[in-house]
């Protein structure tokens, strides 16, 4: 299968330029917690999921991690690629957060025909819009949401990815997503516990009370 096709603007693309990127385009494979882009030091090339899930996120100079956002089945990494994006002035993290299948494209082959096509230009330009908006909606959550209410919406949404109401995660991964120390997960997972929301055990969560923790989200 030409996984290529996954980008919406494939078909408008010149029979040259799909030549170019199906020899170029690498399939890889990166394990659960292995980092595939590590600062704008490091290009390592768009990259294309096939399956799995990846994690983008920033680290502070104290070393506290916070998630700018997640990509999953058929999305688009475009800031593993930062090198051919003079605009983007800071160091992003992009990790396997499941077993994850890829292809990935490199920098200079991307950027040689992003340069003489206007509909893959305008492509990337739109994939930028979508992850600056992820971004401003993380910085209005962090700003104007209290940290119960985050917390809770992260819950809910993970129950969602994952399709279960028992997630296997540690409050410290948690305090990495939310970027938040683990013991301020922690206090107030023992507070949702105390209203009957959650259930806790070694590094399981169980959502009890999906409807009031959902409550609390909104």
């Amino acid at each position: 299968m030409n996984y290529l096709t996954y980008l919406s603007v494939w078909n408008k693309l010149g029979k040259t330029q799909q030549q170019i990127l199906e020899e170029s385009a690498v399939k890889r494979k990166f394990v659960k917690g292995e980092i595939l882009h590590n600062g704008s030091a490091d290009c390592t090339g768009l990259i294309l999921l096939i399956s799995g899930q990846l994690r983008a996120f920033i680290i502070s100079d104290d070393g506290r991690e916070i998630t700018l956002y997640r990509l999953f089945e058929r999305d688009i990494c475009l800031l593993s690629a930062s090198c051919i994006m003079n605009s983007i002035q800071f160091d992003i993290t992009i990790s396997a957060e499941k077993d994850t299948e890829a292809l990935v494209i490199p920098a200079e082959v991307y950027k040689s025909i992003m340069e003489v096509s206007a509909p893959l230009a305008n492509y990337t330009n739109e994939i930028m819009a979508s992850r600056f908006s992820d971004v401003v909606w993380l910085i209005d959550q962090i700003m104007w949401k209290s940290f119960d209410r985050r917390l809770a919406d992260f819950l809910i949404s993970e129950a969602n990815i994952e399709g279960a109401n028992t997630l296997k995660i540690t409050h410290e991964a948690i305090g990495n997503h939310l970027g938040s120390p683990r013991e301020v997960v922690t206090r107030m997972l023992k507070y949702f516990v105390s209203e009957g929301l959650v259930k806790l055990s070694r590094g399981m969560i169980e959502i009890t009370d999906e409807y009031n923790l959902l409550k609390i989200a909104e």
